[in-house]
């Protein structure tokens, strides 16, 4: 991963993995941020302009050393839903501006542990659906069917079937040729004999695939006209192109401030920061336990350096930041040591977008399609379900349940079910392996095998109903550091009634827990 075994601070002295790392991740970076605007329904240039902030703004105040933001693939299916149900684009701006707030302010109370409390079953339902619905989404792109269709984002839905439906009568043999050469292209680069090879680690498929889509697009000008994919039916990336630099800056879209007045605008706010900042935590630990030098990343500063991104990306026209692994494990693997590659990548690309938008302004939709299927295979491949089926019901009906919730309704709305689901299961789990009761003859022994909360008071009322009449109980509570206020009443009244009916009560190393709530006489 790293150019050498040790770390030592400095600009200067890491300038040389740093630069080198910045230009790969640029190099995944441009043709994903094009493809998950593309995904998200929203302007080509918005993608773009996520991308620059995410490097130059989060990634020189960012907590990780190595993490790369940009726009997100998690994010496509909520954008894409909020265009649609806010009306427009620049009504989604103010949205993206609240959530960077929301984040920031997250941060300030240090709510960086937010993403410990959602179950890793939920978490990963909610990326396999989403990589259900890019995928989906992206299918009338790779038949060359360009009809302005990502609003409409729930799968069972007459727009996105349609549209399939429409793309498979309505083909277009050029575009099906470039994806079909595009996954092929893929495919191979991610195979593990490829992988040998140091050139195939450093220049991502991606980027291959877009030239090679490019290059095929002039060959079907110059030879086969009658593949050629015409860029007035929408078949090529539409950036902006300014004639001068001033010009440049007047392109960015500004938020409708008049919608600040709209319920439904703080809640897509709210939701953009919860989503985004629980991928933003999982993408950073995972960075770190891929860092070469095991450094521990600040996550209540990534918060807040997320706030701070989101909130001028609302402010300037951009799509919802995240940090993303994609880039981040990109960037650890060219041999980055410091946040200065992340901010050269981002340089990098307003380069590219303010000297070179003719030549993006080449690139096929299906080349990008193409790069999305990819993308939304990785994050819903089979071998994550038998995984997932192989750990266990507790593990595996909370998240199949979240992928069927998220793509036959909403992403919101398949969470918090897939939430529910998943807080019943620990439920059940806990109000098995608590506490366990053993007796022998008339003796009974009831031991806390851990702390107990609430959750548990259903099992030590059933528990402590099965003690017959005459009967000696122990309760046995060294194991348990924590007992929740509900418990001590258990017991209380437990206690209180146990003498009409002969019961003898005897409390190991429990006494000085329970003398703030009853006293055992």
């Amino acid at each position: 991963m790293s150019n050498g075994t040790t770390f030592e601070p400095g600009f200067a002295k890491n300038l040389k993995y740093d630069l080198p790392s910045g230009l790969v991740v640029f190099l995944v970076a441009l043709p994903l941020c094009l493809g998950i605007a593309l995904a998200s329904g929203a302007p080509l240039f918005s993608g773009v302009i996520a991308g620059i902030i995410g490097g130059l703004v989060i990634g020189a105040l960012s907590g990780s050393e190595v993490s790369v933001s940009g726009p997100a693939a998690g994010l496509a299916v909520i954008v894409a839903t909020a265009i649609n149900d806010l009306g427009s684009f620049e009504v989604f701006l103010v949205a993206v501006a609240l959530s960077g707030v929301f984040q920031f302010l997250l941060g300030v109370i240090r709510a960086g542990v937010i993403g410990d409390y959602v179950p890793n079953s939920v978490i990963k339902g909610m990326l396999a659906a989403i990589g259900i619905l890019i995928i989906l989404k992206q299918i009338p792109h790779g038949l060359g069917y360009d009809a302005s269709y990502e609003t409409d984002v729930a799968f069972l839905e007459r727009g996105t079937i349609g549209d399939i439906v429409k793309a498979i009568y309505t083909f277009s043999g050029g575009a099906v040729i470039i994806v079909t050469i595009s996954l092929a292209i893929l495919i191979l680069w991610d195979q593990p004999f490829m992988k040998r090879h140091k050139i195939f680690n450093l220049v991502p498929g991606a980027l291959i695939v877009v030239v090679l889509g490019m290059v095929i697009e002039e060959i079907y000008r110059l030879f086969f006209p009658s593949l050629y994919l015409s860029p007035e039916d929408g078949h090529l990336v539409a950036l902006p192109v300014a004639d001068s630099i001033g010009g440049f800056f007047t392109q960015f879209t500004t938020p409708d401030w008049s919608a600040l007045g709209n319920k439904q605008v703080y809640i897509t706010g709210l939701t953009i920061a919860i989503v985004g900042s629980i991928e933003t935590l999982l993408s950073l630990e995972a960075a770190d336990r891929l860092d070469p030098f095991r450094r521990i990343s600040s996550t209540n500063k990534e918060l807040r350096a997320q706030g701070i991104g989101n909130f001028l990306s609302g402010l300037l026209g951009g799509l919802p930041i995240t940090a993303v692994i994609v880039r981040t494990s990109a960037n650890i693997y060219a041999g980055a040591r410091t946040r200065t590659s992340a901010v050269f990548h981002a340089a990098l690309l307003f380069i590219s977008a303010l000297m070179f938008p003719t030549l993006l302004n080449h690139i096929p939709l299906a080349s990008l399609a193409a790069v999305l299927f990819m993308v939304g295979y990785k994050l819903t491949k089979v071998d994550l379900y038998k995984k997932m089926y192989k750990s266990g019901m507790e593990q595996f009906v909370p998240f199949i349940i979240t992928v069927t919730a998220i793509v036959v309704t909403d992403l919101l709305i398949g969470i918090l079910i897939g939430m529910v689901v998943g807080i019943f299961f620990v439920i059940k789990t806990n109000h098995h392996s608590a506490l366990t009761v053993v007796n022998r003859d008339n003796f009974y022994l009831m031991r806390f095998n851990k702390d107990i909360s609430f959750v548990n008071k259903s099992a030590l009322k059933s528990s402590l109903s099965r003690i017959p009449d005459n009967a000696h109980l122990t309760i046995d509570g060294t194991k348990a550091i924590f007992i929740d206020h509900d418990i001590y009443d258990v017991i209380a009244d437990f206690a209180a009634s146990a003498g009409y009916r002969g019961i003898t009560i005897e409390l190991r190393n429990l006494e000085s827990k329970l003398q703030p709530y009853w006293k055992v006489k």
